[in-house]
């Protein structure tokens, strides 16, 4: 052979070594994240759940790949999804708020989960017990669901003259009926009237204050649900419009005009989460992994919300907030 031919066909082959070396790459593992609600409202927590997964040593892009699914409010769409992250055969599914977490368990009993959820997962049959899970499900929770007596309860400790509350609820919330009957419980114990106000749209959001307006409704309680909650800003802003003291779930809605709020972080549940599903990828069942609960719970006040609705808050339960906004 030529030594010109020669040369020639060993730079053809080097230059195929990279090819090659590609093609033999094992593929990503595949992520499935989804959530009841849209990717907008949701940007803070797809950033933590991508900041757990780092700290697992997984960046998306580089050594994971996440495949994004939206139901967009819509909660009877659930199951489809879930059905189809099986069917894409992902190594982990994550899988945020109760209705989305129940899905997931009913697709597949094979798929690692990972939830994120505001409820209790073992009384919604998610996992046996917090430390030891079993099966192939696990994840964290920020009990949001879970404190609508405590809210209640502060709520009308600012505003002890009011005689009629309300709470709104979104009725396709897996959790909806436990929030109405702690709410309806909490009220009986304080003698003041309840009323309910259903919303699973926007529309029904506007409506909805309307018709606290013809109940003459003194006070507005926002169970917690993943629609509403992601319009809670929404529902501050328009509260103080019609003069309505408000206790929410996060502190971001209190920031936004919102009288008060009382929860822990979902932030940091999603985060845990997102370190939960790296942990998964490296090899770790979830059966294994104890689900995360929250250390720290957040009462929020904000004083000029308070000063716009005329309601004087005493120095001693400013002293009890952990966040007072001036």
């Amino acid at each position: 052979m030529r030594r010109r031919e020669f040369i020639t066909l060993l730079g053809g082959a080097a230059a195929s070594w990279p090819l090659a070396a590609r093609a033999q790459k094992p593929a990503m593992p595949v992520v499935g994240f989804f959530h009841a609600t849209t990717a907008e409202a949701n940007q803070h927590t797809v950033r933590a759940f991508r900041e757990g997964l780092s700290r697992a040593g997984y960046i998306e892009g580089q050594n994971v790949a996440v495949e994004y699914r939206w139901a967009e409010a819509q909660y009877d769409r659930l199951p489809a999804i879930a059905e189809e992250l099986v069917r894409l055969r992902v190594a982990v599914i994550a899988a945020n708020t109760p209705v989305a977490a129940r899905a997931a368990k009913q697709a597949t009993t094979s798929i690692p989960i990972v939830f994120t959820v505001g409820s209790d997962p073992v009384k919604d049959g998610l996992v046996n017990s917090f430390s030891r899970p079993g099966g192939n499900m696990t994840g964290a929770t920020f009990f949001s669901n879970l404190l609508t007596a405590k809210r209640f309860e502060l709520l009308h400790e600012l505003v002890p003259n009011a005689r009629v509350f309300s709470a709104l609820v979104n009725p396709k919330n897996a959790n909806a009926e436990m929030q109405i009957s702690e709410a309806q419980e909490a009220a009986r114990a304080m003698a003041v009237q309840l009323v309910l106000v259903r919303a699973m749209t926007e529309s029904d959001i506007d409506n909805s204050f309307e018709n606290f307006k013809q109940q003459q409704v003194q006070a507005l309680l926002i169970l917690s649900d993943a629609f509403l909650n992601n319009h809670a800003t929404q529902i501050a802003k328009l509260a103080l419009r019609y003069g309505l003291p408000t206790c929410f779930a996060f502190r971001e809605p209190a920031i936004a005009g919102g009288l008060i709020s009382y929860g822990s972080s979902a932030t940091d549940a999603f985060r845990q989460a997102g370190h939960y599903a790296g942990r998964i990828l490296k090899g770790e069942k979830p059966a294994d992994l104890p689900v995360v609960q929250p250390t720290k719970f957040e009462f929020v006040i904000n004083m000029k919300t308070a000063n716009a609705l005329g309601i004087a808050i005493s120095n001693s339960m400013q002293l009890l907030a952990d966040e007072v906004i001036e």
